[in-house]
């Protein structure tokens, strides 16, 4: 255990993370310091010296902020998630601070509202539940497809893409993945591993479960679209430059996909985590998708 002194910064802090973390706290008395900003080259400064700096997925941790944590003599970035590309790991090791992330960042609670957003989007159960508010008993344009015997592809097969093909196996589905590195596991227990090309062409249903990083940034986009089968579904609960989203909502235009779900959004930072209801929002992009009837957005 460290010294009782040390100082852990929260940035980009929500209340379950003040909630969560004091209560854990409480058997090592370390100094916790909650900032609700997020951390960037403005707000490094409210680093105290000697701190341990803990992130989440939209703060800036880039060779700049790097400079000035390792002037403050920050020695330790800890990430409360499992991406880390948002931090320049390079800088970090220049200027000897640790990284440490979370993995395993409960994988199966993000595989689950993966299927949760598929199940949504094509049972349509947010409609019936607003209609149903409103005394609306129709069940006109509620109609589904089943998911048995539909192909799942699973982009990226690590922890939370291994839940999520199991998850779909149980529904009956048959599970296409791609990975640099198959599973011996998962394919023992019936997914089989082919590549991108081979995904796109058959799979009614890609859910996209892989690290973003600059061979993986826009990985959906216009190149790539053609080749996807007419109206199938797209699922993003990773990262949002996953996907190239301009790209997308011409797909959508043009019916190329039928359904898109997205817990994630390439300019999330300046949203998600946020009570904008009584704002207007300047953001043209993410306008357009909320106004399509076969999108789903949920906030990360």
């Amino acid at each position: 255990m460290q010294s009782l002194n040390t100082n852990i910064t929260f940035f980009s802090t929500q209340p379950y993370d003040k909630q969560f973390f004091t209560k854990c706290n409480e058997q090592f008395g370390y100094q916790l310091t909650y900032f609700e900003t997020q951390l960037n080259a403005s707000t490094a400064s409210l680093v105290k010296e000697g701190s341990v700096v803990c992130v989440f997925v939209n703060d800036k941790v880039d060779a700049a902020v790097v400079k000035q944590l390792a002037v403050k003599k920050v020695r330790i970035i800890a990430l409360r998630c499992a991406g880390f590309n948002n931090i320049d790991i390079e800088a970090c090791r220049q200027h000897q601070i640790n990284v440490c992330r979370v993995p395993a960042y409960s994988p199966e609670a993000v595989a689950e509202h993966a299927l949760a957003m598929i199940l949504t989007l094509n049972r349509k159960t947010h409609k019936a539940y607003n209609r149903v508010r409103e005394q609306n008993f129709s069940l006109n344009g509620l109609l589904g497809f089943d998911l048995h015997g539909k192909t799942i592809g699973v982009i990226g097969t690590g922890n939370i893409g291994k839940a999520f093909c199991k998850i779909m196996l149980g529904f009956g589905c048959k599970v296409m993945a791609f990975d640099i590195i198959a599973n011996k596991d998962l394919e023992a227990e019936g997914v089989t591993y082919h590549p991108l090309i081979d995904i796109y062409k058959v799979a009614d249903i890609i859910s996209l479960h892989c690290p973003l990083t600059e061979q993986t940034r826009h990985l959906i986009n216009a190149e790539v679209l053609p080749f996807f089968k007419q109206g199938m579904m797209l699922i993003n609960t990773s990262r949002g430059a996953l996907i190239d989203t301009n790209d997308v909502i011409d797909a959508l235009k043009s019916a190329k996909i039928g359904y898109l779900g997205i817990d994630v959004y390439e300019q999330e930072e300046k949203l998600f985590f946020r009570d904008l209801s009584a704002q207007i929002i300047a953001d043209d992009t993410i306008q357009r998708l909320m106004s399509f009837p076969n999108v789903l957005v949920t906030a990360h």
